[in-house]
């Protein structure tokens, strides 16, 4: 199976998961293989490290308990001193960080974009149309963070949860896109913590830099009138990525 060809945008992602530690079964295998022969594939995990490791600034530290350092010692069998309880620190705090990393990026992850060429004789107007677009939507009231990112030559919008999505049975959160004209347009319904979605050519060219992404709490099936009759649990502006 990992013999089988794969597209250059399949490459693409790939080569993001396996910058993310985030692949496991074959498609793990296949990334180490391509990665231990292929210059070019280290080269694309590499620029998606690059690409994505700004994305932590927006991961606040949390600082564990005070109780947790003598739980940990208790369970490993490591004796109450001084000098092995900062030792200890130090490994914790640093998995703590890579942790809240491997946090941000995954929900990045959910939404990569495929880069597209544009032809060289194109105006420069239609090149800064092609620049992709993202968006961290939250409330200062929620713990709940979401990612977006769009992708203007596919018109593919991707839409992560970064935190834990509480689902109710009896709503559904639905996203919107609110314009300069300030009147939403429903992008559907998200049936989990990620969402995929190609976005029509008339509602494509509103979709641009500062325009708003909100996420609200609705019936089963999505607003019944076409518009957000819930509770807004999360917005945020679409800026160049």
């Amino acid at each position: 199976m990992t013999d089988t060809p794969i597209t250059p945008a399949q490459r693409d992602e790939l080569a993001a998961e396996y910058a993310l530690g985030v692949l496991d079964g074959e498609a793990l295998a296949r990334a180490r293989s391509l990665a231990a022969a292929d210059p070019s594939f280290r080269a694309e995990v590499a620029r998606w490290s690059a690409r994505l490791a700004p994305l932590l600034d927006d991961v606040a530290p949390v600082a564990p308990p005070a109780r947790a350092w003598p739980g940990i010692d208790a369970a490993i069998g490591r004796p109450q001193q001084a000098s092995n309880v900062v030792t200890l620190h130090r490994r914790v705090t640093l998995w703590r960080g890579i942790a809240a990393g491997a946090t941000a990026l995954a929900a990045s992850l959910a939404v990569i974009l495929v880069t597209q060429p544009v032809a060289t004789s194109a105006p420069p107007v239609a090149v800064a149309a092609q620049v992709p677009l993202a968006a961290m939507l939250g409330d200062d009231q929620r713990d709940l963070k979401l990612m977006a990112s769009y992708d203007p030559a596919s018109r593919r919008l991707m839409v992560a949860a970064a935190s834990d999505m509480q689902a109710d049975p009896g709503h559904a959160h639905e996203l919107w896109m609110i314009p300069a004209d300030g009147k939403p347009r429903s992008l559907g319904t998200m049936p989990g913590p990620r969402m995929r979605a190609q976005l029509p050519m008339l509602m494509a060219k509103e979709f641009r830099e500062g325009v708003t992404l909100a996420l609200s709490v609705e019936p089963m099936g999505g607003s019944p009138t076409g518009l957000p009759t819930g509770p807004v649990i999360a917005s945020g502006k679409l800026e160049r990525a």
